[in-house]
């Protein structure tokens, strides 16, 4: 059975940069207050006329196809991860195939909705389809465009100054070698809490769950008799009583992934017969720098064995750890035959981890 391997990568951002300064001129906020909570300093928003999450991906994706020396018509998958696609249907893989210009592939398009955790589901995925022998040379990306869907107003900063826009891509092909290939992945959730991490409206749940669970004050009232079709997706309500932006309860996340982070980075390690005193990189989810040194000092690890680049990017969810992966691959903080740690965890809950050899 042949083992997975990253053979290219690439990253790309948008190229406005909108700073905490920037953000206090719509909202009551500062600097200081979100660098305090968040470590984040700036992040990246797309021209609103000219990108979107494809054209994101499209410019990482033919960046890792060039990483990897292969032509892109040779690509023969595509997994793409995201929580804020181009449309609500069909999903940004196809969209994918079609800018990338390899329609007249065929190929299969997979989209991936396990937000932050997305690329490394993707990984699992694409990991077993290359065991399988199924596939030889796929496409994973990670790409998200917040900027467009944020409540930018003193009653949205707690969730709006967090989030960015972004993208990236590697190819995966098999390889015997297993000095240079993905040794364990492992992949959780947890459905109890959905809605403390959420984006509710539009939907197809007409108020039903947010009912069931005391979502207090983010019920629909809806006028059935004189409606008796429609109106339960998508309403003037939800405009008026500004639900259609996300919702998240920042201190639940929070113990939440302090907790679960360490164990999953354990269990894949342990899985593959490895040790935390083996790990030459972990490159976590950018949510929270926070949370990223809390783990960090949890689990005993130096500042160097950790990467982060949350302070310039912010949250871009699926397409973090793509990205940071990315530019610690250009800035020389890992090289060929390291044990890298890739690991996430987002809404849902859901939450991963990934070990590999790095051979690139």
């Amino acid at each position: 059975m042949p083992h997975s391997t990253i053979t290219g990568i690439g990253h790309y951002v948008p190229k406005n940069i909108v700073t905490n300064q920037d953000l206090t001129e719509v909202m009551e906020t500062s600097d200081a207050w979100i660098r305090e909570r968040t470590g984040i300093e700036e992040r990246r928003y797309i021209d609103r006329t000219k990108e979107t999450t494809t054209t994101l991906a499209v410019e990482a994706s033919l960046k890792a196809i060039a990483d990897a020396g292969i032509d892109k018509q040779d690509i023969d998958f595509i997994i793409f991860a995201t929580l804020s696609p181009d449309y609500y249907f069909p999903g940004s893989g196809v969209l994918l195939q079609r800018e990338l210009g390899i329609s007249g592939t065929e190929i299969a398009a997979l989209d991936i909705r396990a937000q932050c955790s997305g690329f490394i589901y993707g990984l699992s995925t694409a990991d077993q389809f290359i065991k399988s022998g199924m596939y030889k040379k796929i496409l994973l990306v990670g790409a998200e465009v917040h900027s467009v869907g944020l409540d930018f107003s003193t009653r949205g900063r707690n969730v709006s100054v967090i989030f960015g826009d972004g993208a990236g891509a590697v190819i995966i092909e098999p390889t015997e070698d297993k000095d240079v290939a993905v040794l364990s992945t492992k992949m959780h959730s947890d459905g109890t809490y959905a809605e403390k991490l959420s984006y509710m409206y539009p939907g197809a749940h007409g108020g039903y769950f947010l009912e069931k669970y005391a979502m207090e004050g983010f019920g629909v009232d809806y006028d059935l008799e004189n409606n008796k079709y429609g109106g339960v997706f998508w309403n003037q309500d939800m405009l008026d009583k500004a639900r259609v932006f996300p919702h998240m309860e920042g201190q639940a996340v929070f113990k939440m992934a302090v907790r679960k982070f360490p164990e999953v980075i354990m269990e894949t390690l342990t899985d593959a017969g490895l040790g935390i005193e083996d790990l030459d990189m972990l490159i976590p989810h950018q949510a929270n720098l926070r949370i990223n040194q809390f783990v960090a000092n949890t689990m005993g690890l130096r500042d160097d064995q950790v990467y982060n680049n949350i302070m310039r990017y912010g949250n871009t969810t699926a397409a973090s750890i793509p990205l940071a992966l990315s530019e610690a691959r250009d800035e020389g903080k890992i090289k060929k035959g390291d044990l890298v740690t890739l690991a996430s965890f987002g809404a849902g809950f859901t939450w991963a981890a990934a070990v590999l050899r790095w051979g690139k």
